[in-house]
């Protein structure tokens, strides 16, 4: 390797790591305590109280009441938490896949948000879209799925609740494990996203993927952060996101665009992959979030446009 290789991968490290452990520690004060203040919702069973308070509103969705807290869970916490509860239900292809696909659309309501709202997007407007986004699917899917909604659903029997004790020691392992993982795959992925750039890697993944932006209606200079996006996720996304509007390199209005498509879809290959493996149909879950973040992005587009034009 020549010695000016070497010092530009040195330079780009060097570079990326104040930004990224600044970003890093913010990601994980914010996951560390949403997951403590879940469990203890949890814990005192305050969380299924929620969901039983609106459970009659999924008959709409053509789901059992039961359904509500795997969506609450799942809206408050992350996807693994709303398969837990999943796993104790009985729900057919149908119910699975019209579930899976409203978790998808609003997962991990509390960090995503707050993911968006610190690369400018409207954290209001983001809970709304991503939460009116998934009742919508949730009743259209209702509406297109062959077959019938089954409302009567059994439950697998529930385990002996653990103390306080040992659930807070389980809850600390869990997050500790959780932290560790997310330090790794920041640090891991703006370190790759600055060398890609660094060395003209980014240009010509744009080109491959120009076309399918232009249908999204996303500006091409975005492609790598769709793609982060859409591999690992927002969280885990947040730093290189963080990064590139440091760097100046997306504008401000394609970011707000890309907000609106990725708050709707993301997550597509370990989310989607565990759900399919739940019993949902994958080509379903994919394909409806992608309709609806076509409709929002053109529809901010149009937005853009009245704007410039008033």
């Amino acid at each position: 390797m020549k010695q000016e290789t070497k010092d530009r991968l040195v330079r780009c490290v060097k570079e990326v790591l104040p930004s990224t452990t600044k970003t890093c520690i913010w990601i994980i004060k914010i996951t560390v305590a949403v997951s403590f203040a879940m469990m203890l919702l949890k814990y005192f069973d305050i969380l299924p109280w929620i969901s039983n308070a609106v459970s009659p509103v999924f008959k709409i969705f053509g789901l059992p009441g039961a359904a509500a807290l795997a969506y609450v869970s799942g809206y408050f916490v992350n996807v693994y938490s709303a398969i837990a509860v999943m796993s104790t239900l009985d729900l057919d292809w149908r119910a699975l896949t019209i579930l899976c696909t409203m978790i998808m659309c609003s997962h991990s309501m509390v960090l995503e948000t707050a993911v968006l709202k610190k690369t400018g997007a409207s954290g209001v407007r983001m809970v709304i879209v991503r939460t009116l986004s998934a009742f919508i699917l949730g009743i259209v899917l209702n509406l297109i799925l062959p077959g019938s909604a089954d409302l009567s659903v059994a439950s697998a029997a529930v385990g002996e609740k653990l103390s306080f004790w040992t659930t807070l020691w389980e809850w600390f392992l869990s997050a500790l494990k959780l932290v560790l993982m997310m330090v790794c795959i920041i640090y891991s992925l703006n370190i790759l996203q600055r060398l890609l750039r660094e060395f003209g890697v980014m240009e010509k993944i744009a080109k491959v993927f120009r076309p399918l932006m232009y249908v999204f209606g996303l500006p091409s200079n975005t492609v790598f952060l769709w793609i982060v996006a859409n591999i690992i996720g927002l969280g885990y996304g947040a730093a290189a996101m963080l990064d590139e509007l440091e760097r100046g390199d997306v504008s401000h209005r394609d970011v707000l665009l890309l907000d609106t498509h990725i708050c709707i879809s993301h997550s597509n290959l370990e989310d989607l992959l565990l759900l399919t493996a739940c019993g949902a149909v994958w080509w379903i879950m994919l394909l409806s979030r992608w309709a609806m973040s076509i409709l929002l992005v053109w529809e901010q587009r149009l937005e853009f446009y009245l704007q410039r034009n008033k």
